[in-house]
């Protein structure tokens, strides 16, 4: 007897955003990476907090030079994704260019996850997402070690360049006058 072998169905950004129109993802909790419909975990105070802080903060240090977008979509088209990160740091295009389509990988400056119970997924699946999507620069805060870990380089492969701090300062790729205080980014 031959073994069957299995395929998962893969899901396009249009099918996506069909399901969302037809009120059939409502009472879920998903984003959508690499074709695939994927739980995102309930946040916990912490990841809350800390990731509401630093998007205010990001706010007090770039201005209007930006949109700093919470917990917000980003449309990835060419992996089929349409993740929402914790924080989104993207051109201040008008309110008009966003109510038609969610910020491309072009007009992304940087993307930040906090993780905790969602570690292994950012820094597996969405470092390969990110990267594969052209995002220049991505971070994710570790809650439970305290740490930050930086990707740049994307390539379509994964981040050619990743640096872990715990301390001092971390200057964003577009952004050279600007210093982000590791500490802040915890407090």
């Amino acid at each position: 007897m031959t073994q069957a072998s299995v395929s998962t169905a893969k899901w396009t950004i249009e099918d996506y955003h069909r399901m969302i129109d037809a009120g059939i993802l409502d009472d879920r909790h998903v984003e959508l990476l690499n074709g695939e419909i994927v739980e995102m975990p309930p946040e916990g105070t912490p990841h809350a907090a800390y990731s509401q802080n630093t998007g205010d903060y990001l706010r007090s240090l770039l201005g209007s030079r930006v949109r700093i977008r919470e917990a917000k979509p980003v449309t990835l088209p060419p992996n089929n994704s349409e993740p929402e990160p914790d924080i989104a740091v993207v051109a201040p295009h008008p309110v008009s260019v966003y109510v038609q389509h969610h910020p491309y990988p072009e007009d992304i400056f940087w993307l930040i996850e906090y993780s905790d119970s969602s570690l292994k997924k950012d820094l597996e699946v969405k470092t390969q997402t990110y990267a594969a999507a052209g995002i220049r620069e991505y971070w994710v805060i570790n809650l439970k070690a305290k740490e930050l870990i930086v990707f740049r380089s994307a390539t379509a492969t994964g981040y050619q360049s990743e640096k872990t701090f715990t301390e001092g300062s971390v200057t964003p790729l577009s952004f050279q006058d600007v210093s982000v205080s590791v500490r802040q980014l915890f407090s």
